[in-house]
C-alpha cells in the first residue's frame, strides 16, 4: 500500500480529495493529511510519503517551500512523486515545479478524472522504477555472488592464501568451520553430468540449495563444489540420493576447515576422497576422514612391466592377463592407496604403450582412440571399468604386434622372391618354384606377390625378362633367337610375341631403332 500525504489549509479540500481516491482505489493507499507545508514536512520525516499532493498557497509554509525542503531532506535517497495544486494558472509556480521535478500541476477546482489519471501515470512509473531497482539489485546480488565464487574457486588452485583487505572483506561472510564437498555424476556411457545440472539434481534432493550450503562454486576440472557448516548436510543429500535410488552420484567430504587458509587442503581432501569412489563401486559417498586411513602400498613393479612388455605380441593371452592382476594386486584392491594404483597406471602408459609404438609405430585409429581414453584412469568412474578396458588395450596392441611383425615377415619373403626371379629368369622358371624357394603355400604366395608388387607372377616375370633383353639388343649382342634363349624364352617366337605385347614394337624394330639412335 503506497503512502499518500495531502497538504491544504483548507480542510474541505483536504478531506474531499481524501474521499475521491479511497472511493476510486480502495486499499491502494494509506492516506495522510497536513494543513500547511511546515505541517507535511514534520509528517513527512516521521512517516515518509510516496506520493504528496499540496497546494501553493498556504500559511506558515507555502507550497514552493515545501518543495525546496523536501529536496533537501531526500536528496540522493527515493524522492516522493509531488502534485500541485493552486487555484492560479501561475507561470512562476510551473517555473518552480520544473526545477523541482513536480510530476503534474491541477488547477482548482479539481477535476476528478484529471486527478485519478495523473495518479494513475505515478503509479504506473513508480513500478517501472521499482522493477528497474529491484532487476539492478539482483543484478548487483548476482555480480556479488559470480565474484565471491570466482575468488572461492582461485583460494582452491591457490598453495598459499594471500588476501588483498578487499578481497579479504568479500570473503569474511564463510562460516566456520566448514566442511568441503566435491560431486560427481557419471551417465552410463561414461561421460559426466555438467555442474549445473548436478546442482539441480541436489536442489531436486534437497530443496533450496542455499538453505543447506552457504557457498556454492564450480571447480576448474567443471565439478561442482559445496561448503556446508557440517557433514551432516551431505550425509542427508547421500540419504536422500540413495531413497530414490540415484546410484551414479558420487560425494568426497573433506575433514573440518577451521578457516580460509584450510579452503584448499580440505577441497584437496574431497577431491581424494571422491577419486576413493573408483575403488568402491557401490559407495557413493566417502569420508576422507575414513579413506585416509592405513591404506597398502607396494614397490613400482617394474620387473613385471618388463615381463608384460615382452609378452605382446606373443599371443599369450592367459599369462599376461595373469600378470597384470599381479601388477595391479587385485586381491588387495579395496585395501589399496590410490596413489599405488595411479603410479602403475602411468607407468603402463610410458613404460609398456609408449614403447612399444615407438618401436612398431602408432597402430590403428581405433588402437590410439582407446589409448587415449585408457590412458587416464579417471576417465572410468570404476577401476574394473578401467581395468577391462586396459586389457582389451593390450590385447589390440598385442594383435597390433603380431601384424607388424607378420607384415615385416612377408617383406622379407617377397624381397628374396623377387632376388631369386632376377638371378635365375634366364632359366626355366616358375611361380611353384620360387614359393617353395621362400617356403610359402602356393596360393598364399600368389596373393601376397601380386600385394607386394602390384602384378601377377607372370606379368612380372615377363617383365623382367623384357628388360634384360632390352639391355642385349642394345648392344647388338647376337641374333634375336640368341637373346631370347639367354633371357629364359622357350622359343623366339614366343619372345617375339611378349616383346612386342609390352613394347609395342617387335625385338628386330627396337635394336634398329636403338642402333639409329647411337649413329645419330
Amino acid at each position: 500500500m503506497k503512502k499518500l500525504l495531502i497538504v491544504d489549509d483548507e480542510k474541505n479540500i483536504r478531506v474531499g480529495l481524501k474521499i475521491m481516491i479511497e472511493r476510486e482505489f480502495p486499499s491502494a493507499y494509506s492516506i495522510i493529511m497536513a494543513s500547511n507545508g511546515a505541517e507535511a514536512l514534520e509528517v513527512f520525516k516521521t512517516d515518509g510519503a510516496d506520493i504528496i499532493i499540496t497546494d501553493i498557497r498556504m500559511p506558515v509554509m507555502d507550497g514552493i517551500t515545501l518543495l525546496e525542503q523536501l529536496s533537501m531532506e531526500v536528496r540522493g535517497e527515493k524522492k516522493p512523486a509531488v502534485v500541485i495544486l493552486s487555484g492560479y494558472d501561475d507561470f512562476e509556480y510551473a517555473k518552480c515545479a520544473i526545477r523541482y521535478r513536480v510530476k503534474d500541476y491541477l488547477l482548482k477546482p479539481i477535476r476528478r478524472d484529471e486527478l485519478f489519471e495523473i495518479l494513475l501515470h505515478i503509479h504506473k512509473e513508480q513500478e517501472e522504477q521499482e522493477f528497474s531497482v529491484k532487476k539492478i539489485e539482483r543484478e548487483a546480488e548476482q555480480f556479488r555472488k559470480e565474484l565471491r565464487s570466482s575468488r572461492l574457486r582461485g583460494l582452491l588452485q591457490q598453495q598459499e592464501v594471500q588476501l588483498e583487505p578487499e578481497q579479504q572483506e568479500e570473503l569474511n561472510g564463510l562460516e566456520v568451520p566448514f566442511t568441503v564437498g566435491v560431486l560427481n555424476y557419471y551417465f552410463n556411457d561414461g561421460t559426466r553430468m555438467k555442474a549445473t545440472e548436478v546442482q539441480g539434481l541436489v536442489e531436486r534432493l534437497m530443496g533450496p540449495i542455499e538453505k543447506c550450503f552457504s557457498e556454492i562454486i564450480t571447480d576448474w576440472d567443471g565439478k561442482l563444489v559445496l561448503i556446508g557448516t557440517s557433514r551432516q548436510s551431505f550425509m542427508e543429500l547421500s540419504r536422500q540420493a540413495e531413497a530414490r535410488e540415484i546410484t551414479s552420484l558420487s560425494i568426497g567430504i573433506s575433514r573440518e576447515g577451521k578457516g580460509l587458509e584450510e579452503l584448499r587442503s580440505c577441497y584437496k581432501e574431497a577431491c581424494r576422497a571422491l577419486q576413493y569412489t573408483f575403488l568402491f563401486p557401490q559407495e557413493g559417498f566417502l569420508d576422507y576422514e575414513d579413506v585416509s586411513q592405513e591404506r597398502r602400498n607396494f614397490p613400482l613393479p617394474k620387473e613385471a612391466l618388463r615381463k608384460l612388455l615382452n609378452m605382446l605380441g606373443t599371443e599369450r593371452e592367459k599369462e599376461m592377463k595373469h600378470l597384470l592382476a599381479v601388477i595391479f594386486q587385485t586381491e588387495h584392491l579395496k585395501a589399496l592407496d590410490l596413489s599405488y594404483l595411479e603410479s602403475v597406471g602411468q607407468n603402463i602408459n610410458e613404460l609398456v604403450l609408449d614403447e612399444v609404438f615407438r618401436v612398431h609405430g602408432e597402430a590403428s585409429v581405433e588402437v590410439l582412440k582407446l589409448y587415449r581414453t585408457v590412458g587416464n584412469m579417471y576417465n572410468y568412474r570404476h577401476f574394473h571399468d578401467y581395468y577391462r578396458a586396459l586389457e582389451n588395450l593390450l590385447l589390440s596392441v598385442s594383435n597390433y604386434i603380431v601384424g607388424v611383425r607378420s607384415a615385416h615377415t612377408e617383406h622379407a619373403d617377397m624381397e628374396e622372391a623377387l632376388h631369386y626371379i632376377e638371378a635365375n629368369y634366364a632359366r626355366p622358371l616358375n611361380m611353384a618354384m620360387v614359393s617353395n624357394h621362400v617356403s610359402l603355400n602356393y596360393s598364399y604366395f600368389s596373393e601376397a606377390f601380386k600385394a607386394y608388387t602390384g602384378e601377377n607372377f607372370v606379368i612380372y616375370l615377363k617383365k623382367v625378362r623384357i628388360r634384360h633383353a632390352k639391355e642385349l639388343l642394345a648392344k647388338d649382342c647376337g641374333k634375336l633367337a640368341e637373346v631370347s634363349e639367354k633371357v629364359g624364352f622357350e622359343n623366339s617366337k614366343q619372345f617375339a610375341r611378349v616383346f612386342k605385347e609390352l613394347e609395342g614394337i617387335s625385338p628386330g624394330d627396337y635394336r634398329a631403332k636403338m642402333l639409329s639412335e647411337d649413329l645419330s
